[in-house]
């Protein structure tokens, strides 16, 4: 009896969700392993020239480095493929497991030291993601990319995607003039919302490639470069407005807060233009949003702790704001901080 629940319990992920949830976990490593490579090309390049952290470019020149650079590039092309193969659902959460991967390679390799705390952090990560993973929904069948097509222009995607950039026009154009270098929330707002909608036009381009190389060439579909421009309006929103974060707050406040606002934005998109839920009932709905929630418990407890010590630190040496990003001359080139698109 206990052999027959079990079977049935697993029953429900598929094939594709299984290739979907290796590329995530292998776009987790390289995209985790990418930041350790990069941050000790960056160290050496500083050592013998200037610093990236006061406007030095000398790590262009150092081979190891672009190691990290290419090795995040594959992460990134593994996390692409991901998403024609599994749900949103399943993989922009996963993008957490990077931070963990991130944060134990420091500790082995660079000698940072992981607080008890961090430890905690990473646990929460690895059990929220294999909730996820063990209740993720089916990836939906779809033949063409005029399928997706008509999903993106169904009355409730189109008011989704309609609000966001309403929401978007309001905040660029009232609230960052204003408050921009005060309130941390316009630039991240705009970074997640607008990201959103690049997931959902990635997944609609992953599918279409996915579909060309089976055999059933979708490049002669309008929809399919449709899609492409989007993505490339959209990757170019978020990066300017995230720069734009990352220059005028502490990457350790920038980087959980986006990761939610994100993460929640990206799932809310999928649930509206894939009817990621239709397919599940009540209780497997619910149990993805503890898993979830319990990602972003151990998100923040990392970047709270990741600077913490065992003993009090004294008021006199507690760095201020922007010292964690420029002591090491690396600025926001190490920080974990991935774009799950």
């Amino acid at each position: 009896m206990a052999s027959h629940s079990w079977k049935d319990a697993y029953r429900g992920m598929s094939s594709d969700n299984i290739k979907g949830l290796v590329l995530a976990l292998s776009s987790s490593l390289f995209i985790g392993a990418s930041f350790i490579v990069k941050k000790k090309g960056l160290k050496k390049a500083g050592a013998s020239g200037v610093r990236a952290g006061v406007g030095g470019y000398s790590y262009l020149y150092e081979p190891l480095w672009w190691v990290g650079m290419i090795t995040m590039i594959v992460g990134e092309i593994a996390n692409f493929a991901a998403y024609a193969f599994a749900p949103a659902i399943l993989v922009t959460p996963l993008g957490a497991l990077s931070i963990i991967i991130s944060a134990v390679l420091a500790h082995i390799i660079l000698r940072e030291k992981l607080h008890i705390f961090g430890i905690l952090g990473c646990v929460l990560c690895v059990v929220g993601s294999t909730t996820i993973v063990l209740h993720a929904p089916p990836e939906r069948p779809i033949e063409s990319v005029t399928e997706v097509w008509d999903l993106a222009t169904e009355p409730a995607f189109v008011l989704y995607a309609a609000s966001v950039l309403i929401a978007v026009f309001i905040i660029v154009f009232h609230y960052i003039p204003s408050y921009g270098q005060t309130h941390i929330m316009c630039y991240i707002g705009v970074c997640s919302l607008v990201g959103s909608l690049s997931v959902m036009s990635v997944k609609a381009i992953g599918i279409a490639l996915k579909l060309t190389l089976s055999g059933m060439n979708q490049l002669v579909y309008p929809q399919t470069w449709a899609f492409t421009l989007i993505v490339l309006l959209c990757v170019i929103t978020q990066m300017n407005y995230l720069n734009k974060a990352l220059d005028t707050f502490n990457t350790a406040v920038v980087s959980p807060i986006y990761y939610v606002m994100f993460t929640s934005l990206t799932i809310l998109a999928s649930v509206i233009m894939f009817k990621d839920w239709d397919r599940q009932n009540p209780s497997q709905i619910i149990t993805e949003l503890c898993g979830f929630v319990t990602i972003l418990s151990g998100t923040f407890l990392l970047h709270k702790t990741k600077d913490m010590v065992d003993g009090p630190v004294p008021l006199s040496v507690r760095p201020p704001k922007h010292m964690d990003d420029e002591e090491d001359g690396i600025d926001h080139e190490s920080i974990p901080l991935t774009l799950r698109r």
